[in-house]
């Protein structure tokens, strides 16, 4: 069988990925009622005294919502809140498995956005934290936003920021290996949406000054302000510095590195032959990338990582995501800002020894133990 075929087996055979266990015993009467009633009374009026009890008296403090309206899954588009549910679950199992975070997953049945804000407000006072997944650009920017503002909790849209963390710890490494200063870097940004505006904000702050953006309506611009959305506009102002004009095509002249998170075949050899030496190429679409690994090795890029388990840098979101709530959930963080991220991303960076960083090798492995822990760590040093 391929994967989708076995995918579709254990799925049905285990029911999706996700129980509830219990932490307490209930095994008698007496386990009963210190578990319910009469006994539950006595932590509700601890909670009611003062409400920060709340994270002595229930699990609040170790549980995340992952959130989405389906209109946005994976390489899928809009197959609706239902269908999302298997990616759902399995964004709760990875933060499980990575972070010991309890996670529980949600499928909003609207693509209201005063809704969708609406109604996670309203559920929040369950959760230490809230993650959204999946839902369509530029509502994921207003969903975000307006509920950071709105919440005392941690608030995530992880297709946007866990993306920009990792892409932005894969340039760490990079640059260590090609040897040029960050400020130094042409760099040419495919796709401007929710993941592709957040990477290039991070990169920004980094320390990249000279992005080219580009998206299916070619190259963002400061002169053209008046026709894009408050995103683009957002985009457009820290970007193409030079005010150049280049098409998409001719923006590979003299590049050093080229990032994609938009659609397949969309990179041809001939581009990447055009730019600086020791190219760095990363091929972010799923499951098919701008350009395949190989046809950018055989290009003559010097560093190439994509989205994919079957080639090496793979640059994955849960190198991020379960680590950094891990460290905003144990100092009760209220925001994740941009100083935590970055600190992520650097932590992440770090996990790749000196002696084993390598033009194969700028990225850990997604099962190495110590990264949740270190970005966790690092996290809580940024709060």
């Amino acid at each position: 069988m391929n994967i989708y075929d076995q995918a579709i087996k254990k799925h049905r055979e285990w029911k999706g990925k996700l129980t509830t266990t219990l932490k307490m015993p209930l095994e008698n009467k007496n386990d009963l009622s210190l578990a319910y009633t009469p006994g539950v009374a006595a932590p509700c009026l601890e909670i009611q005294k003062d409400e920060t009890n709340v994270y002595q008296y229930t699990s609040k403090g170790n549980l995340v919502a992952v959130i989405t309206d389906g209109s946005a899954v994976l390489g899928l588009g809009d197959i609706g809140p239902a269908a999302s549910l298997p990616v759902m679950e399995g964004k709760a199992a990875l933060f499980k498995r990575f972070a010991d975070i309890d996670a529980v997953s949600i499928a909003l049945d609207t693509k209201d956005t005063e809704k969708i804000i609406e109604t996670i407000a309203m559920i929040a006072p369950s959760f230490g934290g809230i993650n959204l997944e999946d839902i369509s650009a530029p509502r994921c920017v207003e969903i975000e936003r307006a509920l950071v503002e709105r919440l005392d909790i941690p608030v995530f849209h992880d297709d946007q920021h866990g993306t920009a963390i990792v892409v932005t710890a894969a340039v760490i490494n990079a640059l260590k290996l090609v040897e040029k200063p960050k400020e130094s870097l042409k760099v040419i940004v495919s796709g401007t949406g929710a993941a592709g505006s957040a990477v290039i904000k991070m990169l920004y702050q980094f320390g990249i000054k000279n992005i080219l953006a580009y998206n299916k309506k070619g190259l963002l611009m400061r002169n053209k302000l008046n026709e894009y959305d408050k995103l683009q506009k957002e985009i457009a102002m820290i970007t193409n510095p030079n005010n150049v004009t280049a098409t998409f095509e001719e923006a590979f002249d003299q590049a050093d590195m080229f990032i994609g998170v938009s659609v397949k075949d969309l990179v041809t050899k001939a581009m990447i032959k055009k730019m600086n030496d020791k190219p760095i190429i990363f091929a972010l679409a799923n499951p098919d990338p701008e350009i395949t690994y190989q046809d950018a090795l055989d290009a003559g890029a010097y560093i190439v990582g994509t989205g994919r388990s079957d080639h090496p840098n793979q640059i994955n979101n849960v190198l991020a995501f379960p680590g950094l709530f891990r460290g905003a959930l144990d100092v009760r963080a209220t925001k994740i800002t941009e100083a935590m991220k970055l600190a992520a991303a650097y932590a992440i960076a770090d996990c790749v020894n000196a002696k084993d960083l390598s033009t194969t090798k700028i990225m850990p492995s997604v099962f190495d133990h110590t990264i949740s822990t270190n970005v966790a760590e690092a996290v809580k040093k940024a709060v």
